[in-house]
């Protein structure tokens, strides 16, 4: 069974950081791409970052590039998402996905696992 566990989520100041992980168990994240997304309260969820299988390719919002990082570490079998300069409008909850494929897409379909999800929260 696939599980993932997501971690790191908290308040924070407007242009501060926060590192969110996401271990996984029943799936080698080295073997399938892997992302993030996020939710608000009457918002549809949306796409945040994407990691491929090999780890080579990411892929980001508008919205966080330049700001948010994402990468994979095959030695503890997790995902993780560096976020800086965040902002108020990043408040939201964080959901750790997994795809079926090794694409890194941007679109929620391809991600047959998804995590409990962790409450960011940027006050202003």
């Amino acid at each position: 069974q696939v599980q993932l566990v997501e971690s790191g989520g908290g308040l924070v100041q407007a242009g501060g950081s926060l590192r969110l992980s996401c271990a996984a168990s029943g799936r080698t994240v080295s073997n399938y791409a892997m992302a993030w997304f996020r939710q608000t309260p009457g918002k549809d969820r949306e796409f945040v970052a994407a990691i491929n299988r090999s780890g080579g390719i990411r892929s980001y919002a508008e919205s966080v590039k330049g700001r948010f990082t994402i990468s994979k570490d095959n030695s503890k079998n997790t995902v993780s998402l560096q976020m800086n300069s965040l902002k108020p409008e990043d408040t939201a909850v964080y959901y750790c996905a997994s795809s079926i494929y090794g694409l890194a897409s941007t679109g929620s379909a391809v991600y047959d696992y998804w995590g409990q999800g962790t409450q960011v929260t940027v006050s202003s």
